[in-house]
């Protein structure tokens, strides 16, 4: 390794030594580094330590060492991160990914065992447990046993790829979220690694296949969700092509308020960035107000940066740190390196730490955070709780009725039906909360907030009121640690008389995993075409995400989900209404079951102890008789079984050569899909219930999948055939090519015939007519959701062209060989006058590319209709780095790699 700042020096630690890249190295060649947030140091210290005058030159060192608040963001590093994280929704057609090049590998004549992390990657299972049983003791059980038996193939899978490869490891199912995994257990917060014979210290970065990756920067861990297919070239030892980001700061001041919990703040925070703009930025905290802020309240407000924006929300290392390091169990070796490590390095908070410069800074009192719902459909539109009744009415009004006034069997109304559930009779009406989760890393990583939930549920016993019938009530803690305070505190037999009975450890209704309604409710929902909602702790709310029945989703803190459900409504305003009455009529008030600040405190500091932390993780890999039990398959190279339908190998390398094909510019496609703003992530890519009359509920028919055996498209990633068929395929979908209709719906053209997303596609791909998906701002809004790219890829989609995109999701085009376009500013499909009837050709784009391509740019773009009128205009191209642009001429960022391994 080069070293032009002769930087690289040892460091002893309770008379251990390592090796680090000193950053006041650069502070003695005359950088001001005492004005770089923490965040751009530890970039910094990335590129210092792998100075190599290839990847990393010492211009990009100097570059960031003299970074510039507003200096504009020209400067390409590659950011290197220390380790990878995965779950198993994307972790899953990650390895298949990786398997699939090993044979990939043996094809072109080389070694498949290259096929290797080079860096330590952690999968943690926790997506694939579902909420079919629940409001019963026995619902842990029960929907464990179901997620094995839809699951083995897939965790046969996972558990051939921690034998084939080396550095992968995986954390077993019933253990808890992967982001609280990582809080709690997996973050080193320094790194203490082997590099060429010698023992490096450095500090602990990480990238994820999950967007909330970032929870961990409450741990001054830097890290960020990335597509599945950054994560597996990571993984393969290539850096993170990035442009040198803003840094917004966010000063914290006071303390929150009596009543107030760290979700409402987050809410807050999320409008706040949301509504600045952060997209692409890291975000700082910093203040005073840190101070009052525990780690697991940190973490609540990094989780959502991915809602608010942001690649990452990062607080810095201080005295809070290092507590919760040795609360949650790490050996004292590891506490005392972090701490040394971090001051001799300058990454230390403390009371005398100056105030950086950044790009912008946002303040925030904490004391004038007040509790607060989002809602109904996205995270950044926080309510006041006397404003959710009027948002519900909006989202009911806006809602199509799908029967008449009385129509539907049995006595429907317009907004009402009876409906019979066990031995109860109730008038189930618009407005009512249907789903009451208690769910979400968000949340449940927090034990103020629990213990919250729980002392709710004790107060609403002791007034012998119950939550309403219709509610489906469930408890999915991020780890077993919460069962184990919840029942230290005594509070776990009190949310059980709520119905919240602990029904898995891991993601589940924030990800689509809420299981099905009871029939009763989903026929009086269907009958009366009821708009009805959920209210769960979680980070995700999109349309179609929490349930397909479901239309109004409001996120809110444990304690508010309790109280809701015990509501059953949410058309109210819970400050002056009463949340129910008691057996004999009397009123209780949201204020007569909320606990006091104090009451909280005091469940905290008696109930959670040091012990279960060390106890829950001593044995995090073992996994239970069920996992241990697996016959798991052996080999290099994995034998795919032809009639699995949830394991398949990807088409992405067939044909692949040795050499780079030209790139060529686009002519006669046509448009696939034309839809407006803020398309998730969710909707080009579902992850939640698949449904019978969808290409894929028919292909898994036809494949003899019962469909109570379908699961979810986030189980089945692992099967291109399903994912492709998946595409586009959300119940919430609106193609504007067929206005008014939702789901998997376009038109093909030059026909007019209309047919589903994935049928058109096949068609034009018969046809040999290259497609193209245009779009409105914020492209790709939502989780880290490879498939949100390589399903369009498959359906032979070649370009997007939209107003603005989301940071992953445009990065995961470029990684598939998609080329994303924007309009040019200001305008948009409709102002130009596009259809999306019209045939489309780029043009100029292989010329830009041949030309010692530096990242951005223009084309033109072409559209004619069936008369012979043309509408073109100068499209900004969104390869924003010259590595993204090898990557797209190499067909993707995999085959990229996969050519470079190939010739070692």
């Amino acid at each position: 390794m080069a070293d032009s700042f002769q930087s690289h020096a040892t460091f002893e630690v309770d008379g251990k030594s390592y090796r680090i890249a000193r950053l006041d190295a650069l502070a003695a060649r005359g950088f001001d580094l005492g004005r770089l947030p923490f965040a751009t140091k530890i970039l910094l210290e990335n590129l210092l330590r792998r100075e190599d005058d290839l990847l990393v030159p010492k211009r990009d060192i100097e570059a960031v060492a003299a970074w510039q608040p507003n200096g504009g963001r020209a400067d390409e590093i590659a950011f290197m991160p220390a380790r990878v994280l995965l779950q198993d929704f994307t972790g899953v057609p990650a390895v298949v990914d990786l398997a699939a090049m090993r044979d990939a590998m043996v094809a072109l004549g080389g070694d498949p065992t290259k096929i290797e992390p080079l860096v330590p990657a952690e999968l943690v299972i926790d997506h694939s447990v579902q909420v079919d049983k629940f409001a019963s003791p026995d619902a842990r059980e029960v929907n464990a046993r179901i997620e094995f038996e839809r699951n083995h193939e897939r965790y046969l899978f996972l558990r051939w790829g921690q034998s084939a490869f080396e550095s992968f490891r995986v954390v077993p199912p019933e253990t808890g979220i992967v982001h609280q995994v990582n809080l709690e257990y997996l973050a080193r917060g320094v790194m203490a690694r082997e590099v060429d014979g010698e023992l490096w210290a450095y500090p602990d970065t990480l990238v994820g296949t999950d967007s909330h990756t970032t929870m961990v920067n409450g741990l001054g861990v830097l890290g960020w969700g990335v597509g599945g297919i950054e994560a597996e070239a990571a993984m393969l030892g290539q850096p993170i092509s990035m442009l040198i980001p803003e840094v917004v700061g966010f000063r914290l001041t006071s303390r929150l308020a009596e009543g107030v919990t760290a979700t409402d703040l987050v809410l807050t925070v999320t409008q706040m960035l949301r509504a600045h703009g952060v997209v692409g930025k890291f975000v700082e905290f910093f203040g005073e107000g840190l101070d009052g802020l525990s780690v697991a309240d940190r973490a609540t407000i990094a989780n959502m940066a991915p809602e608010y924006g942001a690649t990452c929300g990062i607080f810095p290392v201080d005295a809070k740190t290092l507590e919760y390091l040795r609360f949650t169990g790490r050996t004292e070796e590891q506490c005392r390196l972090v701490e040394a490590y971090m001051q001799e390095q300058g990454l230390w908070r403390d009371e005398n730490t100056p105030e950086a410069d950044y790009s912008d800074v946002l303040e925030l009192d904490l004391s004038r955070v007040e509790p607060s719902l989002a809602g109904p459909k996205r995270p950044q539109d926080r309510l006041l709780l006397s404003e959710v009744e009027a948002s519900f009415e909006a989202a009911r009004d806006a809602a199509p009725k799908f029967v008449a006034e009385g129509g539907g069997s049995g006595a429907a109304l317009a907004n009402a039906v009876e409906v019979e559930l066990g031995t109860e009779t109730f008038t189930l009406k618009d407005g009512a909360v249907v789903i009451g989760a208690i769910t979400s890393c968000t949340n449940t990583s927090n034990p103020s907030v629990m213990l919250a939930a729980g002392l709710v549920a004790k107060k609403a016993n002791a007034l012998r009121v119950k939550v309403k019938p219709w509610v489906k009530t469930s408890l999915a803690p991020g780890s077993k640690v919460v069962t184990d305070y919840l029942d230290k505190a005594g509070l776990t037999q009190e949310l059980e008389q709520q119905g919240f009975h602990l029904v898995g450890y891991g993601c589940t209704t924030c990800i689509g995993n809420s299981g099905p309604l009871p029939p009763a409710i989903q026929k009086g929902i269907d009958d009366a075409s009821l708009v009805v909602a959920a209210v769960l702790s979680g980070n995700r709310n999109f349309e179609g995400r929490v349930h397909a029945a479901v239309r109004a989703n409001y996120l809110a803190s444990p304690p508010l989900v309790v109280a809701y459900s015990l509501a059953g409504r949410v058309d109210f305003d819970p400050r002056t209404e009463p949340l129910t009455h008691t057996p004999d009529g009397k009123p209780v008030y949201l204020r007569d079951v909320w606990p006091t600040s104090e009451e909280v405190q005091a469940a905290v500091d008696s109930a959670v102890t040091s012990e279960q932390f060390r106890e829950r993780y001593a044995d995090v890999y073992t996994g239970s008789e069920t996992w241990r039990a697996l016959d798991v398959p052996e080999g290099a190279t994995y034998a795919w079984d032809p009639a699995s339908t949830y394991v398949k190998s990807p088409p992405f390398f067939e044909g692949l050569t040795r050499e780079v094909p030209p790139v060529s510019d686009v002519a006669g496609a046509r448009c696939l899909v034309l839809c407006g703003d803020s398309i998730t992530t969710d909707h080009i890519s579902p992850a939640g219930a698949i449904q019978a009359s969808s290409p894929a509920g028919r292909y898994l028919e036809e494949h003899g999948v019962e469909r109570k055996d379908f699961n979810s498209y986030g189980s089945r990633r692992g099967n291109h055939e399903v994912m492709m068929r998946g595409t586009f395929a959300n119940v919430r979908m609106k193609n504007l090519l067929t206005p008014g209709v939702e789901g998997s719906s376009t038109m093909h053209f030059p026909s007019g015939d209309p047919m589903s997303i994935y049928d058109a596609a096949m068609r034009y791909r018969a046809e040999g007519v290259p497609t193209v998906v245009m779009a409105g701002k914020e492209y790709g809004t939502g989780s880290s959701r490879d498939w949100a790219a390589k399903g369009p890829a498959l359906l032979g989609v070649r370009v997007a062209i939209a107003e603005s995109y989301e940071r992953i999701h445009r990065s995961n085009l470029v990684g598939m060989g998609i080329l994303p376009l924007e309009f040019p500013d200001g305008e948009s499909a409709a102002s130009l006058g596009l259809t999306g009837a019209e045939t489309f050709a780029v043009e100029g784009l292989r010329a830009l590319l041949a030309n010692d391509f530096r990242g951005g740019g223009e084309v033109t773009v072409r559209a004619v209709t069936d008369a012979g009128a043309e509408i073109s205009f100068q499209a900004p191209v969104r390869i924003d780095t010259p590595a993204e642009g090898l990557y797209y001429q190499n067909g993707g960022i995999l085959s990229f790699v996969l050519r470079r391994l190939a010739e070692v």
